[in-house]
């Protein structure tokens, strides 16, 4: 299946891409829908946050004084104020912090999302755009990018290929060992002040990339990401962070270049 690339006007580039078969042709079965149903069901367990607590009977503050002798009055043997059965005391069996958490193969939620995706694929709700950079967050050309491809009253998600940051170096260690020589250890501390210097010189560098790496991130995924949150049926997720959930939820899939290329590797490891 093909698709023609659009620009940010909504015009076409006069080129097209190739949708994967094994990411974007699945011949839907019943068993796919099952499967969409569980990576669903896990998406949304892991929204709850499980913070709910009650005091139990242990946990209150007050007094364990006894309320009245055990016998002798004619009414009921009570303990404390902290009784489950007076107002203030605690909660029998209430609910207690968990989580909410459902496992699923990894396996599993690929062909969930392979299923999701080949289900706006044959319904036609797919849009290629070319890769999008915002110098800044403006809700209004957010608006005006939605208008130009005829979704703006359409549920829409649109998928960015954030760049990855780079890995931080690893700084040196110094060898230690009981019974070695001073003159092996006075070696191993010569490599070990040389090995220094070269980190230092790394984590310069690396800062640099960093900066750099984060004025590209801003511009490819944090000021979309901004521009479309103030807009109820607009949605921007990286790529790489693609659920069932809310690809199931929009009408409409918007994907970048890049994008499309990183969920296809994402999807045929």
């Amino acid at each position: 299946m093909k698709l023609e690339v659009l620009d940010i006007n909504g015009k076409g580039l006069g080129r097209e891409v190739e949708l994967s078969s094994d990411v974007f042709g699945l011949e839907l079965k019943e068993n796919h829908e099952h499967v969409v149903y569980l990576a669903v069901k896990q998406y949304l367990a892991h929204q709850r946050q499980g913070t709910h607590k009650s005091k139990e009977r242990a946990e209150i503050a007050g007094s364990t004084r006894k309320l009245h002798r055990q016998k002798g009055t004619g009414g009921a043997r009570k303990g404390s104020i902290k009784n489950p059965l007076f107002r203030g005391g605690g909660r029998v069996f209430g609910p207690r912090p968990r989580n909410y958490g459902i496992k699923l193969n990894k396996k599993v939620g690929r062909l969930a999302r392979k299923a999701a995706l080949s289900n706006k694929a044959q319904d036609n709700r797919i849009l290629v755009v070319e890769d999008l950079k915002f110098d800044a967050a403006k809700t209004k050309n957010y608006i005006k990018f939605l208008e130009a491809l005829n979704i703006a009253d359409k549920k829409s998600l649109l998928l960015v290929d954030a760049p990855v940051a780079p890995a931080a170096p690893k700084a040196p260690r110094l060898q230690k060992g009981r019974g070695r020589k001073a003159a092996q250890q006075k070696e191993f501390n010569q490599a070990y002040v040389a090995d220094l210097k070269a980190y230092e010189a790394t984590v310069a560098e690396y800062e640099k990339t960093l900066e750099e790496q984060d004025k590209v991130y801003d511009e490819v995924f944090t000021n979309v990401a901004l521009s479309a949150r103030n807009l109820s049926q607009a949605d921007v997720i990286n790529a790489r962070d693609l659920n069932v959930y809310e690809t199931m939820n929009a009408e409409c899939l918007v994907i970048t270049e890049s994008a499309l290329a990183a969920i296809t590797a994402l999807l045929t490891k």
